[in-house]
This record gives C-alpha cells, sequence and structure tokens, in this order.
C-alpha cells in the first residue's frame, strides 16, 4: 500500500485475522485508534495517518513480520515458534477470544486409551496444527512419533482411529474433554506478543510509534480489570474508609469546597467492587460514583 500521509515514514501494521481479530480492534479502540474494516477488503482503515494497517492470519503473521512485509504485528507465540520466526518480541498481551489466560497446546489422547504420558506414544500417530513445534518437542524428548498435518476437526481425528494423539489448543480444556478425549501433557502455553521486524526495530521513528502503540494498548488491558471509584466522605469518616480501600496507589482525597467532607478517588479491581461498595456505604461514604477506565498506563 501506499504512504498514507504523504510521505515515507509510515508504520505498517498487521492485525490478526480470525478468531483473535475482534477483540484486537476492541482493544485497539480503547487505546484511541478505531480500525474500520472494509467488507471483503484485507486494508483496514484506521483512524491515524503514520500506519497502514492490513489483516493477516495469526499464522502467518511472524513470517510476514520477520520478512519486513510488516513492521509490526499481533500474533500468539504459539505460531512465532512453530516458524522459529527471527523477530523482536516487543511485549506480552495477555487476551484472548474467551478469557484473559494464555491459551494452552496439549497432548491429548482418546478417554479409554492406555496412554498415559508422551513416553507412551512411541512409534504412534499424532495429528496436529502446529508441526513444526510438534515435531521439535518429541524429538528434544527422544521419542520416535510420526506428526501429521491436520486441516481441522483434530478432536475428531483421533476419536475416529485416524490417529493415536492429538496436540490440540484449548484455553479451559472444555472441548477436549467434550469429545471424551484426556490430555496426558501441557506441551507449550502462549499468549498474544507485539512482534517487531528487526530492521524496523532499529528504525528511530518506527520503534518510537512501536513503543506508542505497545504502551497504550497494555494500558487499556490493564483498565479491563479495573474501575474507578469517587465518593463523598465526611472527615470524622475517613479513616474508616481508608482502612477499606485496596486502592492501586494511594487514594487522591480532597476538601470539598466551604465543607467539612471529602472527596476521595481511587482505583480499584473489579470484582471487590460488588463487596467494596456495601462496606463504603457503612463506614460513612456517600455519594458513589463507579466508572469504567480506557487505559491505565
Amino acid at each position: 500500500m501506499p504512504p498514507v500521509n504523504g510521505n515515507d515514514k509510515v508504520l505498517k501494521l498487521g492485525i490478526p485475522k480470525g478468531s483473535l481479530q475482534e477483540a484486537t480492534f476492541k482493544l485497539f479502540a480503547k487505546a484511541g485508534w478505531k480500525i474500520r474494516e472494509h467488507h471483503r477488503n484485507y486494508f483496514p482503515a484506521i483512524n491515524d495517518q503514520d500506519i497502514s494497517c492490513s489483516l493477516c492470519r495469526a499464522q502467518e503473521m511472524a513470517r510476514y513480520v520477520e520478512a519486513g512485509t510488516f513492521d509490526v504485528g499481533l500474533t500468539g507465540r504459539d505460531w512465532i515458534m512453530e516458524y522459529n520466526s527471527d523477530v523482536h518480541v516487543v511485549s506480552d498481551l495477555v487476551y484472548s477470544k474467551a478469557s484473559d489466560r494464555p491459551v494452552r497446546w496439549v497432548l491429548a489422547v482418546k478417554g479409554d486409551s492406555p496412554y498415559k504420558r508422551p513416553e507412551d506414544l512411541a512409534g504412534k500417530k499424532i495429528a496436529t496444527e502446529l508441526v513444526g513445534f510438534t515435531k521439535r518437542y518429541f524429538e528434544e524428548a527422544g521419542i520416535p512419533v510420526e506428526v501429521e498435518f491436520s486441516w481441522g476437526a483434530t478432536e475428531a481425528k483421533v476419536v475416529e482411529g485416524l490417529c493415536d494423539a492429538i496436540v490440540e489448543v484449548t484455553e479451559t480444556g472444555t472441548t477436549i474433554k467434550a469429545h471424551g478425549l484426556r490430555i496426558i501433557a501441557d506441551l507449550m502455553h502462549s499468549n498474544t506478543q507485539i512482534i517487531a521486524n528487526k530492521a524496523a526495530w532499529q528504525d528511530p521513528w518506527k520503534r518510537k510509534k512501536i513503543e506508542q502503540i505497545d504502551m497504550l494498548l497494555k494500558g487499556a488491558l490493564c483498565a479491563e480489570r479495573l474501575v474507578g471509584l469517587k465518593m463523598n466522605v465526611p472527615q470524622d469518616k475517613v479513616e474508616a474508609v481508608m482502612s477499606l480501600l485496596p486502592a492501586l496507589n494511594s487514594p487522591t482525597v480532597a476538601h470539598l469546597y466551604k465543607s467539612d467532607w471529602l472527596s476521595v478517588e481511587i482505583v480499584v479491581e473489579e470484582g471487590v467492587v460488588r463487596d467494596l461498595i456495601p462496606q463504603l456505604c457503612e463506614a460513612g461514604a456517600q455519594g458513589i460514583i463507579e466508572y469504567a477506565l480506557n487505559k491505565v498506563i
């Protein structure tokens, strides 16, 4: 694509197409970049004249970043390891389509099979989409196996007897169990990473832009589990209220104009709010406001 700002200083950004796409669009929006996808178009619009945006399958992203097709991209650690891609890992971003936990690549067999350890699969056939990594795993363990590529429906193949085991990705293990399979080993934990082309990382302008994206995406991700609380507290109750506050940093306290009341503001984990607010009310706080956060840097 040609430069979008009339000069040669354009950062080529790769966005993972597929299961991570919508979550990535939402994360960028919270960070300040609105990405708008065009119908049947691999080049979405982005509200930053210094960035050109392209969609790319996560499985291929690391190879394109390594080759310089993209200056920076987001993909899973698993696909970087699959191809042994020579890229600079800028940072980890732990988010996914279903949860905020890293995904797992697991070795699974039929529930009634005799295999209990990876060593039990010597001489057997394993199906997976992650062929390169799986081969290296068993080679390094000294276990001779046959590894074949799976085009999909991998869980069904072991059930139907087309292979003896599978290496498959899971977030919760629910799908694995639903197919009557049993996990016998965790091979790798993976999460989304921001990766940069090594030459782009050495370019001062591109590096600064990549670091800006990295900082704001991490700030947006951090904000997803936090909320702000603001309340009014009478001066004689402030110590009791303060003792309840699990603040990210020290609470902000300000005197209300011509009053013996104080305004108290904090940032807390969203999960504690349902128990915390009733306790704050009992301690004397009033006018409690809970508000969402876009970024916490």
